[in-house]
């Protein structure tokens, strides 16, 4: 399975890091996967989706988000509203290259960053979220109470996110509280799945209920069964892989590969 290097310019300007998972066979079609939030592009989930998706001929762009990985940027700075926009920033490098996406992928607050960029794109025919939180106020959670306050009065704190340490600013707290999803994705007007596993312990499966509840149709649930929140098992990645690659066929059809610049 052939992966090209693509990195390209982010909402901000900074070079993100990505890489291109060429489609096997006839081509039905191009997706960009947002990976969940402190994550990365070369993470379980993301990388075993993206070749999974690739096998089954839908070429995936995985990237780091700005501060994350081998892309630029400073995490510190980070806000929700910068992910949609870097999302929105993809698909303009994607369609340049001849790679428009018509599927967007996202995992946990990833998920919830492809619900807000998908009615900006037109491209897009179907959205598939992974464990994703309906209120992104949600991933304030993660964080004990302590550091909550301290990055609220003193504009900043550092966190443990996954064992790792991060420095999170007011600012991407204050964003947070901004965004409300639910008309965003009741005026989706795109097919939607939404998998999930009913025992995840990080963003509970309460949050699909309101996703699906706000969506119209077509939607369409999946339960992840046992699968941990980041799917890091390789059958559960490679189950949503499966579940997602075959509920897209109703909405990619198979093309004949990269499209011209001519047809945009």
């Amino acid at each position: 399975m052939a992966t090209e290097i693509f990195d390209f310019p982010g909402a901000d300007g900074y070079t993100l890091s990505g890489r291109l998972e060429l489609p096997e066979g006839s081509t039905r079609g191009w997706a960009i996967l947002a990976h969940c939030f402190t994550c990365g592009k070369d993470g379980l989930a993301a990388s075993r989706i993206s070749r999974a998706l690739a096998a089954s001929g839908i070429g995936v762009l995985r990237f780091d988000f700005a501060g994350l990985g081998t892309s630029g940027g400073d995490f510190a700075d980070t806000t929700f509203a910068r992910d949609v926009n870097d999302l929105i920033a993809a698909r303009r490098a994607m369609t340049a290259a001849g790679t428009a996406p018509s599927l967007l992928v996202g995992h946990s607050l990833g998920g919830s960053a492809v619900l807000a960029a998908a009615g900006t794109i037109a491209s897009v025919k179907a959205v598939a979220t992974i464990g994703s939180p309906s209120d992104v106020r949600h991933v304030l959670h993660l964080f004990d109470s302590a550091s909550l306050v301290k990055i609220v009065t003193k504009g900043q704190a550092e966190v443990m996110l996954g064992g790792r340490s991060f420095v999170l600013r007011k600012s991407f707290v204050s964003d947070l509280r901004q965004h409300d999803l639910t008309k965003t994705i009741a005026d989706l007007n795109r097919p939607l799945l939404i998998l999930h596993a009913p025992r995840d312990g990080t963003v509970g499966i309460d949050n699909a209920a309101r996703i699906f509840a706000a969506a119209k149709h077509p939607k369409t649930f999946v339960s992840l069964d046992d699968a941990d929140h980041l799917l890091t098992r390789k059958p559960d990645a490679d189950y949503a892989a499966a579940m997602i690659s075959t509920w897209a066929t109703r909405y990619l059809p198979i093309g004949t590969g990269r499209e011209s610049l001519s047809d945009y």
